[in-house]
C-alpha cells in the first residue's frame, strides 16, 4: 500500500503574490476575536522589536517558523528567543 503524503497548506501559497499572501494574514489577522488579540500599541511595539531581531527573516522567526505578525497579534504567544524580547 502506498504512504498517504501530506501536502502543508502553506506550501500552496506560492501561487499567490507576496502581495496577496500578506494581504490574507492582515485579512486573517483582522478577523481574530478581540479577546484573543492585544492592543494596537501593544501590537505595534512587538513589530519593532521584531524588526530589529537578528533571528527575523522574511517575516518569520527563525526560531519557531512562526509568521511574526500573527505571533505578535495573539496574547498568548510570546518571543520564542531563550531570552524573550517581549
Amino acid at each position: 500500500m502506498g504512504e498517504l503524503l501530506r501536502a502543508c497548506r502553506k506550501c500552496l501559497l506560492h501561487e499567490d503574490s507576496e502581495e496577496a499572501y500578506f494581504e490574507k494574514l492582515d485579512a486573517y489577522i483582522a478577523g481574530l476575536n478581540a479577546d484573543d488579540r492585544v492592543d494596537q500599541e501593544l501590537y505595534e511595539k512587538r513589530l519593532r522589536i521584531c524588526r530589529d531581531c537578528p533571528n527575523m527573516i522574511n517575516g518569520m522567526c527563525r526560531l519557531c517558523g512562526c509568521f511574526v505578525e500573527l505571533r505578535a497579534a495573539l496574547k498568548v504567544r510570546k518571543c520564542p528567543d531563550v531570552e524573550r524580547r517581549w
